[in-house]
């Protein structure tokens, strides 16, 4: 049985800021509107606050929420002791277009610095249309999958459950922390957007190696 930490909050409010999510996809501005606001934490609460929404038919999560809680101890306390929220957040099929896919996000404002984790294809499946992906895509996500097929002029990329669950924990929850750690160096502006995704990626990628030490890549303290 969940506890009320556990559910999800009114999906009905706006939110305020999102950063991050995109993973080298490409993703429609008006994508990040669906964050919403949650309530800040109180002084008691146990951080991060889990929220878990039950995802669709055609949808699953991966990982679980204690999987995910245990990849975050491995970090420096100091680069996750900010998050309030972790939220594995249903998503609407109608949202998974072509190559468009939302696959996390972080969002801050209001006493509130939350990672947010959207399921993935029961199909194991992404779409890329009818458009092959470049080149860059492909030989960054080789290191999970290099299954792709062209079914009756579409562009699919297969993945196991295996690679999934990898791709959740080695990349997407670091990348997001990465995000956080950002935030505390320089506030994320729309004019170092690019800088800040490639922060985002060489945290998860030198976390997700279980590299001792490296205070070039934790937050200052």
């Amino acid at each position: 049985m969940q506890t009320r930490k556990q559910t999800a909050y009114r999906k009905s409010r706006k939110f305020g800021d999102v950063y991050g999510g995109r993973v080298r996809q490409k993703i429609p501005d008006n994508i990040f509107q669906r964050a919403h606001s949650v309530s800040r934490p109180g002084p008691l609460d146990e951080l991060p606050i889990v929220m878990r929404d039950n995802p669709s038919r055609d949808f699953f999560f991966p990982v679980m929420p204690e999987e995910a809680l245990q990849a975050l101890k491995k970090l420096p306390q100091r680069d996750v002791e900010t998050i309030t929220h972790l939220w594995f957040r249903r998503v609407n099929k109608r949202d998974y277009g072509e190559g468009t896919v939302p696959f996390a996000e972080f969002c801050c404002g209001s006493g509130v610095r939350m990672v947010v984790l959207y399921p993935w294809p029961t199909t194991l499946r992404l779409n890329y249309g009818t458009t092959r992906p470049p080149a860059s895509t492909l030989n960054w996500l080789a290191q999970w999958t290099r299954d792709l097929v062209n079914d009756n002029g579409t562009w699919f990329l297969h993945w196991t459950e295996d690679a999934v669950r990898a791709f959740y924990l080695e990349h997407l929850l670091l990348h997001e922390i990465g995000h956080n750690v950002d935030w505390y160096r320089r506030r994320w502006t729309k004019a170092n957007r690019r800088n800040a995704e490639s922060f985002a990626d060489d945290y998860a990628t030198f976390w997700s190696s279980d590299a001792p030490g490296a205070e070039s890549m934790s937050a200052p303290g």
